[in-house]
C-alpha cells in the first residue's frame, strides 16, 4: 500500500489528514513510542463470471501482511509479504492439488526522516507512478479489478531495489516531489499484449547493469489532486558478453524504456472523479525482437476516466458509503511496431465498467461490477493452436464480478 491518499494529504494539508491504517500512522510519524512494532495488512477475494464462455473463477487474490518497526523518530522499517491466489504448492493434506499462487515481498525498505516533510527510502520500494501503483489498497479504488491501464500500461504493483527521496516545495503549499534511482527492467521478459509488465525484476536477483530514474510532481489544491510522473531506465538484464552476442546495448540505460503519466483527481461532496493518460516508449524494440522474438512494440499508450458518487454521503459523510461508479478505458498495447513486429488488433482495447462499492465501515469494501471489453480482431498469423482445438475469442465480451476487500 506504501502511502494512502490520506497520508499524501497529511504532507500538504495536515488539517485534512485522515489516518486509515497502522502502517499509515507509522509512515506519517504519528506513533508516539520511541520503539514500536506495527502490524497491518490488506486482502481481497473475487468471483468473476465470463458471460460469453459461460465459465467462472473464484480466487483469494491476495493476502498481504505488513510488519513495520520504528527504531527511533528518524528511522523506520516497512515490510509487506504477499500471498497471491491462496495456494502456492500442494502438501501432504492437499495431495493432488497444484497450487496456482505465489509468495513475494511487496516492499521491504528503511525510511530515514530528514525533517517533517523530507525523507529517504532505501530497499525494495514502489516509485510514485500513476494512481494505483503507490496507492493500491483494494478498498481505495472502485471495481473488483484494478483499472486495466494500471496493469497493462503502468505495470502495478511495480517495485524495484533502490533509493528514493521525497519532499515538498515549501514556497508552493501542496506541491510534493520525488526522485528515485532503482535497478532497471529485463527486456527478455517483455511480451506482446502485456507491455513491459513481465520485464519487472521485483527485487528477485535483478541482473545486468541497467538502472532507472523516476521522478514525480504531486500537487494538491482545494479539492483537486494533480500528478505528473516519468520513468526512464535500461532494460538489459544480462552480463556484457551475453548482451554483445544478442546485439543489445549493455550500459546502465541501454535499450531504454521511457514511461510517463499525467493524472488528476477531484473529490468533493461525495463525488470522486479521476482521469489519467500514460504512454510507454521502447526505442530499441527491433533489436529486442531480434534477441528474444517477443514482438515487442515501440509505443504503448492508454487513458481512462472514472466518475463515482457516494449515495450515502449526505447522511454519513464517508463513514459509511455506497459508491456508484462508471469508468471508460482505452489502450493500444502495440500502437507502433518496429519493422520486424507483427500487428495484432487484439491489443486495441476498450473497457466499459460500471458498478457499486459498499463500505459499511472504514477498511471494508464489498464490490459488484460489470465489465464490457471490446477489442480488435486477432491476427490469424499469431494463432498457434489450429481449429478445432483453438479457443474461441470474443471481440465483444462481458464479465460480471463480485468481490470483497479489507485493510486494517
Amino acid at each position: 500500500m506504501l502511502i494512502s491518499i490520506s497520508v499524501l494529504l497529511f504532507w500538504s494539508t495536515p488539517s485534512r489528514s485522515q489516518v486509515l491504517t497502522a502502517e499509515d500512522s507509522l509512515y506519517s510519524g504519528l506513533l508516539s513510542k520511541e520503539q514500536a512494532t506495527v502490524l497491518s495488512g490488506y486482502g481481497e477475494a473475487a468471483y468473476a463470471l465470463d458471460l460469453q464462455k459461460k465459465t467462472a473463477e473464484a480466487s483469494l487474490r491476495r493476502v498481504v501482511l505488513f510488519v513495520g518497526h520504528k527504531f527511533n523518530n528518524r528511522i523506520s522499517l516497512f515490510t509487506e509479504l504477499e500471498l497471491e491466489n491462496a495456494l502456492v504448492a500442494g502438501n501432504g493434506s492437499d495431495e493432488g492439488i497444484t497450487g496456482k499462487g505465489g509468495i513475494s515481498m511487496e516492499q521491504a525498505f528503511l525510511k530515514f526522516n530528514l525533517d517533517p516533510t523530507s525523507y529517504i527510502v532505501a530497499g525494495l520500494f514502489i516509485p510514485r507512478v500513476g494512481f494505483i501503483n503507490e496507492n493500491h489498497l483494494p478498498t481505495t479504488f472502485n471495481g473488483v479489478d484494478r483499472p486495466f491501464l494500471e496493469e497493462l500500461v503502468i505495470p502495478s504493483t511495480w517495485r524495484e531495489i533502490g533509493v528514493g527521496f521525497y519532499s515538498t516545495i515549501k514556497s508552493v503549499p501542496g506541491l510534493n516531489y520525488s526522485v528515485s534511482l532503482t535497478n532497471g527492467l529485463n527486456s527478455g521478459g517483455f511480451t506482446n499484449g502485456s507491455g513491459i509488465r513481465e520485464g519487472r525484476q521485483l527485487g528477485s536477483k535483478a541482473g545486468g547493469l541497467a538502472l532507472a530514474a523516476t521522478g514525480s510532481l504531486l500537487y494538491y489544491i482545494n479539492d483537486f489532486r494533480f500528478q505528473l510522473s516519468a520513468y526512464a531506465g535500461g532494460s538489459t538484464a544480462v552480463e556484457g558478453r551475453v548482451a554483445d552476442s544478442l546485439a543489445l546495448n549493455s550500459g546502465p540505460f541501454g535499450n531504454a524504456v521511457v514511461l510517463g503519466d499525467v493524472n488528476g483527481q477531484y473529490i468533493h461532496n461525495g463525488w470522486n472523479i479521476r482521469i489519467i493518460a500514460s504512454a510507454v516508449s521502447i526505442g530499441n524494440a527491433a533489436v529486442i525482437n531480434k534477441a528474444y522474438a517477443s514482438n515487442t512494440p515501440e509505443l504503448i499508450y492508454g487513458a481512462y476516466g472514472e466518475a463515482g458518487y457516494d449515495l450515502f454521503y449526505k447522511k454519513h459523510h464517508g463513514e459509511k458509503s455506497l459508491i456508484a461508479f462508471g469508468r471508460y478505458e482505452y489502450m493500444d498495447l502495440s500502437a507502433r511496431l518496429p519493422y520486424n513486429g507483427i500487428q495484432n488488433d487484439v491489443n486495441r482495447k476498450q473497457y466499459i465498467i460500471a458498478g457499486l462499492t459498499y463500505k459499511p465501515v472504514r477498511g471494508v469494501a464489498i464490490k459488484l461490477d460489470y465489465v464490457h471489453r471490446i477489442t480488435g480482431e486477432p491476427n490469424p498469423a499469431l494463432i498457434v493452436t489450429p481449429f478445432p482445438q483453438q479457443i474461441p475469442y470474443y471481440k465483444s465480451n462481458g464479465f460480471l464480478n463480485v468481490g470483497m476487500a479489507y485493510n486494517f
